[in-house]
C-alpha cells in the first residue's frame, strides 16, 4: 500500500509531489503558484460584517485600547 504523502498531487500541473518542492512537484509549479498569488488570481473570500458585527468589533478594540492606556 502506498503512503498518502508520496502520492499527492501537484495543486498546479497534477503530477505527483516530490517532496523537495512539497506540495508541488517542481520549482517551476512552486513559481507558477506564487506567481498566480501575487498577480491576484487567488484570494481568499471575505463575507461583509453586518452593522452590528461592525459595531460590536469596534466596540471590543476600543475596550482593548482602554485597558491597555490602564497598565
Amino acid at each position: 500500500m502506498e503512503d498518502k504523502r508520496n502520492s499527492a498531487k501537484c495543486p498546479v500541473c497534477k503530477k505527483r509531489s516530490v517532496a523537495q518542492y512539497r506540495p508541488f512537484c517542481s520549482s517551476r509549479c512552486a513559481d507558477i503558484d506564487l506567481s498566480k498569488w501575487l498577480n491576484g488570481s487567488y484570494s481568499v473570500p471575505i463575507s461583509e460584517m453586518s452593522e452590528s458585527d461592525l459595531d460590536e468589533l469596534e466596540s471590543s478594540v476600543n475596550e482593548k485600547e482602554i485597558f491597555e492606556e490602564e497598565r
